[in-house]
């Protein structure tokens, strides 16, 4: 009886928290990963992308975040391009959906889209779906979203899947309101953030308040920098990271730091933003 409420206790607590932060904090030391995203690199076709992955490797990052854009060629065959992904010694953090408009009921991604993401993700080796979308201001709009969030965490798990919502800037406005009402509306056990840094910044929130309040439900956090509100890589800009970087270590997080060298003018900087950007979360961070 002892040995089955032990194995209880257990599945209770990988349910109530990201996988990875409950194994570790059962298992071993907890630690931090360190990834990036593709958007840094022009890639205009599966050899570009591979290219941009063996820099991403070379650069001393663990893990990478794809477009679905970059891969949506692959998905009705995968097993080739998987084993290629694979075989990088690169994990797979997630595949994720960013539109220029969406669904005007979930303001979403169309549901036949998240489905076919989430089948060819899961079937390339991708961990988690991040999905993007549009501001929900009033709380019908916001109830009619968390309800389609439920809805693709649910068919996520399906595929083996962690769903993650990605932030813009209206969302983190207003401390937050938008995201700390998708929280509240949502399963703990079927929907996390990945949290772009960036944008909360610009919105001018307390991210180490957020984060320590938050962390259990934050799968990954985007970073990017900026000086004098222009775009710079990583730890190159005026913006204070220590607090939000005391915070990580206090709360023995083990989610995802992901640099987004990601440039508004279209410039595609690659390694030369890369590489500082992993010496910035080496330097502040300490991973």
């Amino acid at each position: 009886m002892a040995q089955r409420n032990l194995i209880l206790s257990r599945r209770s607590l990988l349910l109530s928290v990201p996988a990875a932060a409950a194994l570790a904090a059962t298992d071993g030391e907890a630690k931090v990963h360190v990834g990036s995203q593709l958007n840094a690199f022009r890639i205009i076709d599966l050899n570009t992308l591979m290219g941009a992955l063996a820099s991403v490797k070379q650069i001393g990052f663990e893990g990478f975040e794809a477009p679905y854009r970059t891969l949506e060629s692959q998905f009705d065959r995968p097993e080739e391009m998987a084993k290629r992904l694979k075989d990088t010694g690169l994990t797979f953090f997630a595949i994720h959906i960013w539109l220029p408009s969406y669904d005007a009921q979930t303001q979403l991604a169309p549901w036949t889209l998240i489905q076919r993401v989430a089948d060819g993700g899961a079937a390339l080796g991708a961990q988690r779906l991040i999905l993007s979308g549009g501001s929900t201001p009033d709380a019908a709009s916001l109830a009619r979203k968390a309800e389609a969030l439920n809805r693709a965490g649910k068919y996520c798990r399906e595929k083996g899947l962690q769903l993650a919502y990605h932030n813009h800037l209206p969302e983190v406005e207003n401390d937050c309101a938008q995201l700390e009402g998708l929280l509240k509306a949502t399963a703990p056990d079927l929907f996390h953030l990945v949290v772009d840094a960036g944008h909360a910044f610009s919105a001018g929130v307390d991210m180490a308040g957020f984060f320590s309040k938050h962390f259990p439900r934050i799968e990954g956090m985007h970073l990017r920098d900026a000086l004098n509100k222009e775009e710079v890589p990583f730890g190159q800009g005026d913006r204070n990271w220590v607090p939000l970087a005391a915070a990580v270590r206090k709360s023995k997080w083990t989610g995802w730091l992901m640099t987004e060298e990601e440039r508004l003018n279209g410039s595609k900087p690659g390694e030369a933003a890369l590489r500082p950007a992993r010496e910035g979360i080496r330097r502040i961070f300490g991973v």
